[in-house]
């Protein structure tokens, strides 16, 4: 192979996509490559076949279960904020043409033993029985405050600085209990532990903007997923990718990453051929993850390990109202651990499993040696569960940005429910790829009720 490309790109994982994607709108000759025959890596939907392949070496699935290609199981479960940033992409770059979302019926969240709903409506927070009625009048007024913020009004201000003050110093003006600091922080700013308590305000008062203009776009919840499941996202940049002139190669075995004498990059060979570029893009497992090598290009992002099972029931989880679809938060304080349990649940009307099927993904950061343990408190939401996939993994990040050396490496999935840490590795990457900050126009996402 002569050629000589601007880009290559390793791994067909949502962010490689996105990037590839990006890339080839943008002008750029992108080779993509990745060692699976499909795409995802480790953002992947799998069929039947492919998913027992993967935790079931040599068993065979359950005949119950129905048609192999009525499966798309995600690998890693995340949903899409209406009015987040992945939205904004996938608008942006027009793949949501390839694409049909429908939103997600309900935010649950467990508090005192039971689950109750996230209020979607002025209505359901006042039957909510997630406050008493004077805590209700209490956040309402700390709502009002947050919808009502300027910036460069300080008489909407109540004399609070999001940027200096801390978000315990909010709730303490507005007198909120322990339990609703509980459910903004963790079911609509979503944060995956307490941390964020003690620093400035400002990033959850963006986080529970975004969070309540979502919910306002589409009512019920503030998420969309797409039909078919999540390996549809990658699937589609790698279209767009290629309608703008970008190579796909799956099934490529990744012999070695070539670099010259100075330890910059000259290529990538595979199959005994080295294809040149300019630049390489890829996931940490391209790079030594998993190998705990000295002086590494990738490491473990300490105290980040990932414990996700993959449920198929035969009901919706009980307590939610038969939702066809959830999320569930866990928040840490109620089951006294220092990170919140994630329940993620679609079914077959997604079109991502067999009628009369749900599937249900708990999730959440490993904290001890036993970390299927640690999901047992969102597994006994579940009811009688028919089958069950556990796996755990290690996070990764790059030990440098890739300026130095052309190698620019993603970082793996994380434990949160959303994308948004994704796209901020996208706007990271992207910024150190081309030297240009991503720009991203506003239009509206099409959502099937």
């Amino acid at each position: 192979m002569d050629e000589v490309y601007d880009v290559i790109v390793l791994g067909t994982g949502l962010t490689e996509c996105i990037l590839s994607g990006l890339l080839s709108v943008a002008g750029k000759k992108v080779l993509h490559m990745d060692r699976n025959d499909y795409y995802g890596a480790d953002s992947a939907s799998l069929n039947l076949t492919q998913l027992y392949r993967k935790f079931r070496s040599g068993q065979e699935p359950p005949a119950d279960l129905g048609r192999d290609r009525d499966y798309a199981v995600d690998l890693i479960p995340k949903f899409i904020i209406a009015s987040g940033e992945l939205t904004k992409i996938l608008v942006h770059t027009d793949v949501t043409r390839y694409l049909e979302f429908k939103q997600i019926a309900g935010s649950f969240v467990y508090r005192d033993g039971r689950i109750s709903k996230v209020p979607s409506t002025e209505l359901e927070a006042v039957k909510s029985p997630l406050m008493g009625i004077f805590e209700k009048r209490r956040a309402k007024k700390f709502f009002e405050f947050l919808q009502g913020w300027k910036d460069d009004d300080p008489a909407t201000h109540q004399g609070l600085d999001l940027d200096k003050d801390t978000m315990k110093k909010v709730y303490e003006h507005f007198g909120l209990e322990p339990g609703t600091q509980d459910f903004i922080g963790h079911a609509m700013a979503l944060y995956l532990d307490d941390d964020y308590i003690t620093k400035p305000a400002r990033p959850t008062y963006d986080r529970v903007v975004l969070y309540t203009s979502s919910m306002s776009r589409y009512g019920k919840s503030p998420y969309i997923y797409p039909l078919y499941g999540l390996g549809e996202l990658p699937q589609s940049f790698a279209r767009l990718s290629a309608i703008y002139g970008g190579t796909y190669m799956l099934d490529k075995p990744i012999d070695e990453i070539v670099t010259d004498s100075a330890g910059l990059f000259v290529g990538v060979t595979s199959g005994g051929e080295t294809v040149k570029a300019k630049q390489v893009i890829g996931d940490p497992s391209y790079f030594g993850a998993g190998k705990e090598a000295e002086g590494g290009k990738v490491r473990v992002v300490e105290e980040s390990k990932v414990v996700r099972a993959i449920c198929f029931l035969k009901h919706p989880i009980p307590g939610t109202e038969n939702s066809d679809s959830v999320q569930i938060i866990i928040p840490q304080n109620q089951v006294n651990r220092r990170n919140d349990i994630y329940i993620a649940m679609v079914s077959s009307t997604h079109n991502v499993c067999a009628k009369d099927v749900y599937i249900a993904i708990v999730s959440t950061i490993v904290e001890t040696d036993k970390p299927e343990l640690e999901i047992v408190a969102g597994l006994n939401l579940l009811g009688p569960i028919q089958e069950k996939f556990v796996s755990i993994t290690s996070l990764y990040a790059p030990t440098a940005d890739g300026r130095s050396d052309n190698i620019f490496i993603t970082r793996s999935y994380d434990a949160t429910s959303h994308f948004e840490t994704v796209v901020d590795d996208v706007h990271d990457v992207y910024k150190r790829v081309t030297g240009e900050t991503l720009v991203v126009k506003k239009r509206e996402v099409e959502v099937q009720e």
